[in-house]
């Protein structure tokens, strides 16, 4: 565990109630009671969790698992503050009723992302003319350092937003300049043209899967003359393996007045709900690296206690998507700290601007021609003044997420993913002298302070891995959206040298010395998820049990005249 004279504290809000509320804080002074108390309430839930839920009990058939109603019962008994989250499941009913409970209804458990506005609005059919409830964006080419210098704020329209989104991420405008790109990707990409590594000239990053924002940051900083580093992560929890990131931040630089490098880092694995100190990013600015949060795989009110005023990042990326279960198309945001932006270098790159679509009194006809065909989704209230020219826009997403708190959202999350964890443990193949588990799960299993993420492989009888991409056509054809992901960057010790030849075998992933890779399926819980959808998860993971599930469903569907699932 590391220490710094900056961070004294680092507790998390607990399920039972009975520790601090912030997930970040910085208490004066820190007693013995406070910590042995939050200690014991973490290990309670633990405990709780591991001994509540099937105790001595394993699953070798589909049809035995308890019932939904059963299971309900017994998840509200051991998770009593989970009741008091009964707000969200009023306001998914309201809002976002596309998520209805029915068994037709989809499961979406397939990203993790924030909804600026509600499904109802994207229904609402009240609008006529120029009040469609869409905007567009416009995409253009501009210097970095030069927008972010003398850019502005945008047309009013565009400010709106910017100042809302600021706002729920707790940024201060008087210390961020924020820009609009097209996409999560884009805003690495930017940060990776207009970084100085001609003369900081590190990249290290800390992911413990792949990701394509990750992947483009790291081609464009090689070409640039980077050299780039990044975190192993221990098998078989994937923890980060703290001696060699520890060696890799500390190594001396060449010119103690110049920065080291850039050191990217996400507070949570968005593949297998890791999670990740604070500290890193302390320890990296205290050795004179400048740092990017990504804080893409953050829950939606982790920022209220993130402590922004205490750790500066140099740089913020995140990304807002359209409505939880929709295509989550959007925009992503950057932001750069003001004191950062003399060190850029000059570079072109691309941006985007917010416009309302369709909306001819608030676009130029050239604005129009540029303007991408698919919008991002909210609803335009126009004020009492129409000649002014101004549009309120209303964000119900951000506006549910703000009412439900920190509290609420983390518990709710929190109670979902564990349970969820320790009910797939439970799944047994029959007839097994080895006592084959049907299911592998890659990164931390129950904790309290794991993140709402998963990742997982289906094996069979034989213990061998059902590939990602057909539990994911399967899953899809049982209304649950899945993802699939690949885990990276892992370090095996030579105790677990069997292992890795098979998984990594099994993956078909070897590229470069001691770099493993695997591909697994993945699933992650939203604030608005509920039991329902865990649990139907879980009783559709079970169905593998059936030696010949596979084989009968490729059949079912031909006989339906449907696409025939390959295999």
């Amino acid at each position: 565990m590391m220490h710094s004279p900056c961070l004294k504290q680092v507790t998390q809000i607990c399920s039972h109630g009975c520790c601090s509320n912030p997930l970040f804080s910085f208490p004066e002074t820190t007693t013995t009671t406070t910590t042995s108390t939050t200690s014991a309430c973490r290990r309670n839930f633990t405990t709780t969790t591991t001994t509540s839920f099937f105790p001595n009990t394993t699953f070798t058939d589909h049809e035995s698992l308890p019932s939904f109603k059963d299971s309900l019962s017994t998840f509200t008994q051991t998770y009593p503050k989970y009741s008091e989250t009964a707000r969200v499941d009023r306001i998914r009913g309201n809002e976002y009723h596309h998520l209805s409970r029915s068994l037709s209804s989809r499961i979406c458990l397939d990203y993790i992302g924030i909804g600026l506005f509600s499904h109802l609005q994207m229904q609402a059919k009240n609008f006529s003319g120029s009040d469609y409830p869409f905007f567009s964006t416009i995409y253009r080419s501009v210097n970095l350092k030069s927008q972010l210098l003398h850019g502005g704020e945008g047309s009013e329209f565009e400010s709106s937003i910017r100042k809302r989104i600021m706002e729920f991420m707790n940024v201060s405008s008087d210390e961020y300049s924020m820009v609009f790109t097209p996409n999560k990707s884009s805003a690495f990409k930017i940060v990776s043209e207009a970084y100085p590594f001609e003369t900081s000239r590190k990249l290290l990053t800390v992911y413990d899967y792949k990701s394509e924002a990750v992947d483009a940051m790291v081609t464009n900083s090689e070409k640039r003359g980077a050299k780039v580093m990044s975190a192993e992560f221990k098998w078989p929890r994937m923890r980060v393996h703290s001696a060699r990131l520890r060696k890799m931040i500390e190594r001396k630089r060449i010119k103690k007045k110049q920065a080291r490098g850039l050191f990217v880092f996400p507070l949570q694995s968005r593949t297998t709900g890791a999670s990740y100190s604070y500290q890193w990013m302390i320890k990296a600015q205290e050795h004179g690296w400048h740092v990017l949060l990504d804080a893409c795989a953050l829950g939606p009110k982790d920022m209220d206690s993130f402590g922004l005023s205490l750790i500066r990042p140099d740089f913020l990326i995140c990304s807002f998507y359209k409505v939880f279960g929709e295509n989550p198309s959007g925009f992503g945001c950057l932001f750069v700290k003001k004191s950062m932006i003399s060190v850029l270098e000059d570079s072109c790159v691309g941006i985007a601007t917010l416009v309302p679509a369709k909306n001819l009194s608030f676009q130029s006809d050239v604005e129009q021609e540029q303007c991408s065909t698919s919008g991002t989704d909210l609803e335009l209230i126009h004020s009492p003044e129409e000649n002014n020219k101004v549009l309120q826009v209303e964000y119900r997403g951000l506006d549910h997420v703000d009412s439900l708190g920190l509290v609420q959202i983390s518990t709710r999350t929190r109670c979902l993913i564990n349970w969820l964890i320790n009910a797939l443990t439970k799944l047994e193949h029959p007839n097994t002298e080895a006592k084959t588990p049907l299911v592998q799960i890659y990164g931390p299993r129950i904790r309290f302070d794991r993140g709402p993420a998963l990742a997982f492989n289906v094996y069979d009888w034989k213990g061998e891995k059902v590939e990602p991409a057909l539990v994911q056509k399967l899953s899809d054809r049982n209304n649950i959206s899945l993802s699939q992901g690949c885990l990276h960057k892992i370090w095996f010790d030579d105790k677990y040298a069997d292992e890795k030849e098979r998984l990594v075998t099994d993956a078909g992933a070897k590229k470069g010395k001691g770099v493993h890779e695997i591909a697994v399926v993945t699933a992650a819980i939203n604030f608005l998820a509920s039991f329902e959808d865990v649990y139907r998860l879980w009783a559709f993971v079970a169905r593998f049990l059936d030696a010949d599930y596979v084989e009968k469903e490729r059949w079912r569907y031909t006989a339906l005249n449907q696409k025939t699932i390959e295999v």
